[in-house]
């Protein structure tokens, strides 16, 4: 990868983006796709949309997700001790001891997520674990009074991880899901700078995917695409408690996973895998017999319906501190939709048909 575009990327992972407070990435996206596209607008919801050769009739829709899972503060005690609540699916033993920003109108501050010490817990709490309403942020508060001078109701938090380096190409951070599938949209349009399209392609950094897929349900709506593909992070197998007899196999370092059922349109599923196999770019496939959990989802139903795929970079640890991924995948991934788009016409029929 190169050090510009690695260097983006970090920029991004460190950049705190809860579902509904996506604006500081959003606007690290939007002066990047700047320089890349024809022309780049931000609508109502927050979506940041680039887009190459605006005036062609066949619109191709790139969605990648931009916000994480977070917390948000619900309650502050006459201590000044703070009850918070997710925003986003997250398991609360990952919260339990870690230090949380609290993303406040006054900048961020520290907030330590507190537990009984060991020595003081009974034999049946040591094996239960609390619910999101149990536990507390200490940000060293005198009282209640005292926090409320720093913090209030509705503030965002997120885990104080940074993105590292670690051997192999891989990187580990605390928003892969989905800054990555934003990242590799920008990234496909920083391929496509410059080559002749036949189609127009849309990149669109998604917003509030966590609670709903809603950003892409807004933006698929208003682009009216003919065919979309969303990037994502997927299950990656190759660490140990993963059951591939659920999820089928998947590991890092061997190609972006595309998927085969039926919220993936057959033709354009069809053109993915064949553009792969002519660039000698490594893939891997995935299954999914149901509507997957993706931008996918939403942009497959926008309007009379779009011709949908999903592209997935394997991720090891989803919804935690520690998600680790292979940049080889995320390059390869790039490669592969802006081969795509370079070689599409805008002919392309879309209708499934008996093989």
């Amino acid at each position: 990868m190169k050090k510009e575009s690695l260097d983006f990327l970090k920029t991004l992972l460190n950049t705190p983006s809860p579902s509904g407070y996506e604006m500081g990435v959003q606007d690290l996206i939007r002066r990047r796709l700047a320089d890349l596209c024809d022309e780049v607008r931000t609508d109502v919801h927050g979506n940041v949309i680039g887009i190459l050769n605006p005036g062609a009739s066949f619109r191709l829709m790139l969605a990648g997700h931009c916000d994480e899972v977070g917390y948000m503060i619900m309650h502050i005690d006459e201590k000044g001790f703070l009850y918070f609540s997710p925003v986003g699916g997250t398991d609360p033993a990952i919260v339990i001891g870690q230090r949380l920003r609290i993303h406040t109108r006054h900048g961020p501050i520290l907030g330590v997520v507190g537990r009984k010490p060991i020595h003081l817990t009974d034999a049946d709490e040591k094996n239960k674990m609390p619910k999101f309403h149990e536990m507390w942020l200490d940000i060293g508060a005198k009282n209640k009074k005292d926090a409320e001078k720093r913090v209030a109701i509705g503030d965002y938090a997120t885990i104080d991880m940074q993105v590292e380096e670690m051997p192999h190409g891989r990187m580990v951070a605390r928003a892969f899901d989905d800054r990555i599938g934003a990242f590799v949209v920008v990234e496909t349009m920083r391929r496509l700078k410059g080559r002749s399209l036949k189609i127009g392609v849309y990149a669109v950094a998604t917003v509030q995917e966590e609670i709903g897929l809603r950003g892409a349900t807004t933006s698929a709506y208003q682009i009216h695409p003919q065919a979309g593909i969303a990037v994502d992070v997927g299950f990656a197998t190759d660490c140990p408690g993963m059951d591939e007899r659920r999820t089928g196999a998947c590991a890092l370092g061997k190609g972006p996973q595309l998927h085969r059922g039926p919220n993936i349109n057959p033709v354009l599923g069809d053109l993915l895998e064949t553009t792969a196999r002519k660039e000698k770019i490594p893939i891997q496939i995935g299954a999914e017999p149901r509507g997957t959990p993706t931008d996918a989802n939403v942009i497959q139903l926008s309007r009379e319906g779009v011709a949908a795929a999903l592209v997935s970079i394997p991720t090891r640890y989803i919804h935690s501190p520690v998600e680790m991924i292979a940049l080889d995948d995320v390059d390869h991934a790039a490669d592969l939709l802006a081969a795509m788009a370079e070689r599409m016409t805008g002919t392309e029929d879309f209708t499934p048909r008996p093989r």
